[in-house]
């Protein structure tokens, strides 16, 4: 029995797969913030991915940093995120693959939120 066909078949499934993971951004802030103008909610982090066939053929939307800190802000309850850090990872699985971002923060809450730039008329 020839086992050639077999080991170079896993070969090449095990260098179709892989995973690769790097730092975006850090910020202090996604919106301004006056030193003890906010109450902190809590850690929070939130991943937004695309998926691919084939590694070429997108088959979801998504991978966007601004869905993902707005995704972060909202399941806290909060209205910005602080000591903010944004990585993105790509994993491929010899069929399909994905492309990550993920954010990671404290989600806080502004002590006195801004009055609204025009009130509505009186009547």
């Amino acid at each position: 029995m020839n086992s050639r066909p077999l080991l170079l078949a896993t070969a090449v499934a095990l260098l179709s797969t892989g995973c690769i993971r790097s730092p975006v951004a850090m910020m202090a802030s996604t919106k301004p913030l006056e030193q003890g103008g906010y109450t902190e909610i809590g850690p929070v982090e939130e991943t937004d991915c695309l998926w691919y066939l084939l590694s070429v053929i997108p088959i979801t939307t998504g991978n966007n940093m601004q869905d993902a800190m707005a995704d972060a802000i909202k399941r806290m309850g909060g209205d910005a995120l602080i000591q903010v850090t944004a990585e993105t990872y790509y994993q491929n699985f010899i069929v399909v693959s994905r492309y990550c971002t993920i954010i990671q923060g404290i989600a806080v809450r502004s002590n006195n939120m801004p009055a609204p730039l025009m009130a509505p008329p009186v009547r």
